[in-house]
């Protein structure tokens, strides 16, 4: 058992257990370090290997770094929350091992507000803004494919 499984709900913990295997955060190497009571996330991720063509790491391995912390940092509370706008901006190439640090800034009835900041060794290279939006209920039904 890990710590944060002492303080959030069984349905939440299995949750976040399902965030945390998703394929895509599986490849590239992302370890969640740590869940707090107070919100706080962190995720970390070697990005030696993810390397762009001028030698810092790749913007996309960096947004998605900050994307998964987000996506726990916004689904610890009972209802699901998905993203509903993304941004980030990078301040300087990092390298080594990332961290991905999430906290809550504001909350309203349907949506959240979350910063993520990346660090690479102590470091700020990225700073990240996600927009939860609180699911209820059952989903709409898809109506792809119609104006």
């Amino acid at each position: 058992m890990v710590e944060w499984e002492t303080f959030l709900p069984k349905e939440v913990c299995e949750r976040l257990q399902r965030m945390m295997k998703v394929p895509l955060a599986v490849e590239l190497g992302m370890r969640t370090k740590s869940i707090s009571e107070d919100g706080e996330v962190r995720v970390t991720m070697d990005a030696s290997d993810k390397i762009n063509a001028v030698g810092g790491a790749h913007g996309g391995a960096i947004f998605s770094l900050a994307d998964q912390a987000f996506a726990l940092a916004s689904n610890m509370g009972k209802e699901v929350q998905v993203a509903l706008h993304a941004s980030i901006s990078y301040l300087k190439p990092g390298q080594g091992m990332l961290e991905a640090v999430a906290r809550r800034t504001s909350e309203t009835r349907r949506t959240s507000l979350y910063e993520v900041k990346v660090f690479d060794d102590g470091d700020l290279i990225a700073v990240f803004q996600g927009t939860g939006y609180k699911l209820s209920g059952e989903r709409a039904p898809s109506k792809q494919g119609k104006p």
